[in-house]
């Protein structure tokens, strides 16, 4: 499957709607908002979403959004060196083409110079996410137990953070190996 990246804006509403929407259907666990919360969201709100964070998305050939991923920069003087990831998600097709691994390579390229630390809270039970943020060197630093009650269930979540100063574990390995 051939993707492109590209980062989205106001205009791309429709399709932010389509892919957002099939996400917290097909993964409640995994989000903070409910269906019905976001379904319930006007266009002008999404524009405006789509215009304060910085989105970026896999596309087909043919047009289609098949992946997500948001970052928002802290907000204040106290903040400003701290970003956040938020609304990852790659449609089933989509999976094991390396499409999440260019959508965060795209959110570090951005990142990088604006924010020394990038943030991420993550279900404890979704491995294959887990995996990913950790070969890019990020860091579990708590879990908030029961973070979320979805479906009869209590979701914990792992909290983790990778610091764009530092290099990364796999990095360092990589230049010890040299020695």
């Amino acid at each position: 499957m051939t993707h492109t990246i590209r980062r989205l804006g106001p205009e791309d509403w429709p399709a932010y709607r389509e892919i957002r929407l099939e996400a917290l259907i097909a993964h409640p666990e995994a989000f903070l908002s409910t269906p019905e919360g976001f379904a319930a969201q006007n266009d002008d709100a999404l524009r405006q979403v789509l215009g304060r964070m910085v989105f970026f998305a896999g596309e087909t050939a043919e047009g289609h959004l098949i992946g997500l991923m948001a970052f928002d920069m802290g907000q204040g003087p106290r903040q400003a060196h701290r970003g956040a990831l938020y609304q990852v998600y790659v449609r089933p097709e989509a999976r094991g083409t390396g499409l999440a691994q260019r959508l965060l390579d795209a959110v570090f390229d951005h990142a990088r110079g604006k924010v020394s630390q990038i943030h991420l809270g993550v279900a404890a039970g979704n491995e294959p996410a887990i995996r990913l943020y950790e070969r890019n060197g990020f860091k579990r630093y708590g879990t908030e137990p029961r973070y979320l009650y979805v479906n009869g269930r209590y979701v914990d979540e792992h909290l983790m953070v990778r610091f764009l100063d530092e290099a990364s574990s796999s990095t360092r390995h990589l230049e010890n190996q040299d020695d």
